[in-house]
């Protein structure tokens, strides 16, 4: 006999879940190629993108990176360490919280930061091209769902 799933959808194709999945892991494989020519992990490019976007003549901490890119901070840290290592970014105590770094994009960090959001923004041109108008609408709904906290598995097992 076969195993059946038990899902309120008949086709799996109307599941949100499962459409996001495929959905990322195909914008995810567009990105990776983008990336691959400037030698930058998707995770790497988006932290040296983020820390440049924030960079001001104000120190830059790993926490304001992490919560600006919706990452880890644990993995921020590791990522951040290894882009210190290609000389893209500096990382000196702060002057004046002794527990923090103070992040700095070194110029050619910035370069291959530019360099390499052209490259990106190109891919994404033609990743949602197929969304027409439509994608200010789409990029919104991202918003919405992105600025949510997640649910604990208790509250969605019990529909809160």
């Amino acid at each position: 006999m076969k195993a059946q799933l038990r899902s309120e959808y008949s086709d799996a194709d109307d599941s949100p879940g499962l459409m996001l999945w495929r959905v990322t892991n195909s914008w995810q494989s567009a990105q990776r190629a983008a990336l691959q020519p400037f030698g930058l992990t998707h995770v790497q490019f988006v932290l040296l993108a983020s820390l440049t976007w924030l960079q001001t003549d104000q120190p830059v901490t790993q926490r304001a990176v992490a919560d600006h890119a919706g990452t880890d901070p644990m993995m921020t840290s590791q990522v951040l360490r290894a882009l210190a290592a290609k000389g893209l970014i500096s990382r000196r105590p702060h002057p004046t919280d002794a527990r923090a770094r103070a992040l700095m994009v070194t110029k050619s960090g910035a370069g291959l930061a530019n360099a390499a959001v052209a490259a990106v923004e190109e891919t994404d041109r033609r990743f949602f091209a197929p969304l027409g108008a439509g994608q200010r609408d789409f990029t919104g709904m991202l918003s919405r769902l992105a600025s949510r906290q997640p649910a604990s598995a208790g509250e969605s097992a019990a529909g809160n």
